[in-house]
């Protein structure tokens, strides 16, 4: 049987891993991804997007426990102290970082794999009432961008970067690049990963294919005024060389009528 790249990604997200070692590697994981993090308590105490992943670890193990109102009893607080909205049946993987955290939505269907960084204002929305898969999968070392929407039941591969504010509407390959509304794919990177600690945080060298063809028109434009000054100062001396001033200013000889009068 073929699995299908949700299927494998969350496979491989979903490895069994104590309740402990969830939150160790929850808070630890910050170092290496924001580095205005000087300690663990500074981490405990004040990012309210490791309050958020922490608590759904809770509500998402009380959910599987069939105790469904609990969980979204505690989800619901967890949205109001910490502004993130996390369903409890919500599928995340290891080492989850939500940065700044304020206004994230991840839906009940959505899916996450390992090592996944999301900014503030993120959606992992759904796009039908139907109860079925709905909302989106990442992939592993995925980063989205603040403000960028992800939407319906899609798959964004490994090591994908979403820029901010972008609409994500289709499937993603792996180690790609999107921007726009909607997303559509810029850059293809291979599946080399730049970053020592396995996840590229370097969003602001995503292309700008809008700037990249101004650019290109400028220059055009810059090349066609050559041209026209190198082709006008031709036209000059030309006309200089035919209308040369002593043959302007020579005398002029006599008219016929003038010819007559002397006669």
């Amino acid at each position: 049987m073929v699995m299908s790249m949700s299927d494998n990604i969350i496979s491989k997200a979903q490895q069994p891993q104590g309740f402990l070692a969830q939150w160790h590697e929850d808070v630890h994981c910050v170092f290496g991804r924001d580095p205005a993090a000087h300690s663990v308590w500074e981490i405990l105490l004040t990012y309210s997007g490791v309050h958020a992943v922490l608590m759904h670890r809770i509500s998402h193990r009380l959910w599987k426990a069939n105790w469904k109102l609990t969980a979204r009893i505690l989800a619901s607080f967890s949205k109001m102290i910490t502004s993130v909205d996390i369903h409890p049946a919500a599928t995340i993987g290891r080492r989850l970082f939500i940065d700044h955290a304020l206004g994230v939505v991840i839906g009940e269907t959505a899916e996450i794999g390992n090592d996944v960084t999301l900014y503030h204002g993120v959606t992992l929305g759904g796009t039908t009432w139907n109860k079925e898969k709905r909302h989106p999968t990442l992939g592993n070392n995925v980063m989205v961008g603040s403000g960028a929407k992800i939407l319906g039941a899609i798959t964004l591969g490994n090591n994908v970067r979403v820029g901010a504010n972008s609409v994500v509407i289709k499937d993603v390959p792996p180690c790609c690049t999107v921007v726009g509304i909607p997303g559509r794919v810029i850059q293809t990177k291979g599946t080399q990963i730049q970053n020592r600690h396995g996840i590229d945080l370097d969003h602001h060298l995503i292309p700008d294919p809008v700037g990249k063809a101004i650019a290109c028109l400028i220059e055009r434009i810059d090349e066609l005024e050559a041209l026209q000054k190198q082709a006008h100062k031709v036209l000059v001396e030309d006309s200089c060389d035919v209308c040369d001033a002593e043959s302007i200013c020579a005398p002029k000889k006599d008219s016929p009528v003038k010819l007559a009068a002397r006669m």
